[in-house]
């Protein structure tokens, strides 16, 4: 998938030929989560309204959507009126805003789609949502060409990676707090799929993650840490005063990676972006 990243957003057609007739493009639909508004860019049938859309660019590295997607307001307080003047056929919404769907429902028939919830491995689930957004905006052979465009793409990032050292995926929460991914995330999910170990075993969220001090990433003293952007405001300067983090044995050994920002809590196209971030990053270093 190099140079499948057009301004930061997966372009189907590396993945494959697509074959439409027309008919997505009839389908509207407003969603407030960013994980089904980035399949269905995948898919090609982006939505007409997406909540957020500056901090979704910040937080998935995309720099632009397609045109004709409108920002209808905050996720967990949309502008209504925005929403009913693109007279959207579905409003799609993850189970973080149902809460929601009792007031938007008087615009246009609720979906919920639970891809983080407990049920089965996160593989499966990202792909059962990928299937249920090519169904719902009538493009149905889509979803087959993104699933196994992307994990071809996986298989081909796997033959060119040579052995690594066992992995650390952190984001900064601040200079003394990390998330740190495993069971259950996305980045997992793309790690065992390119042949890597996470090294990080400990109980993790429905989210996959764990919240855990700078100083409990000591005892990992043979692990490279794979750091995934943004960075907090002001901690570009801060990681390296920070004297715990000049402590840290991938610090001290030069086994430290910045990758540009993923959506942690992504689909298919966050994890086809992070498999290519990661996958360079290591083949730089």
């Amino acid at each position: 998938m190099r140079h499948c990243f057009h301004r930061g957003l997966l372009v189907l057609a590396c993945l494959g030929t697509l074959t439409s007739n027309g008919v997505a493009a009839s389908t509207k639909v407003v969603t407030l989560d960013w994980t089904i508004a980035e399949t269905l860019i995948a898919l090609d049938s982006p939505p007409v309204g997406l909540a957020e859309i500056p901090q979704y660019q910040r937080w998935a590295g995309v720099e632009r959507l397609p045109s004709g997607v409108l920002d209808v307001g905050l996720r967990a307080q949309p502008n209504r009126e925005l929403i009913a003047q693109q007279a959207p056929d579905h409003v799609l919404l993850s189970p973080l805003f149902m809460r929601l769907s009792d007031q938007l429902s008087t615009i246009a028939p609720i979906t919920a789609l639970a891809t983080y919830q407990p049920g089965g491995p996160l593989w499966e689930r990202l792909k059962r949502t990928t299937v249920t957004l090519a169904k719902l905006s009538g493009n149905q052979a889509a979803a087959a060409t993104l699933i196994d465009g992307v994990e071809t793409y996986l298989s081909q990032q796997k033959a060119r990676l040579e052995p690594q050292p066992p992995l650390l995926i952190v984001q900064f929460i601040d200079a003394r707090h990390l998330r740190v991914f495993g069971e259950h995330s996305l980045f997992q999910a793309v790690v065992e799929r390119l042949g890597l170990t996470n090294v990080w075993q400990q109980p993790t969220n429905q989210w996959g993650f764990s919240t855990v001090a700078l100083e409990e990433l000591l005892s990992y003293s043979d692990a490279a840490i794979i750091i995934v952007e943004p960075l907090p405001s002001g901690m570009d300067d801060g990681i390296t005063s920070n004297a715990l983090w000049q402590q840290l044995p991938a610090v001290k050994e030069n086994r430290v990676v910045r990758v540009p920002a993923v959506w942690s809590f992504g689909g298919l196209p966050s994890a086809a972006r992070f498999a290519e971030l990661l996958s360079e990053a290591l083949l730089a270093r």
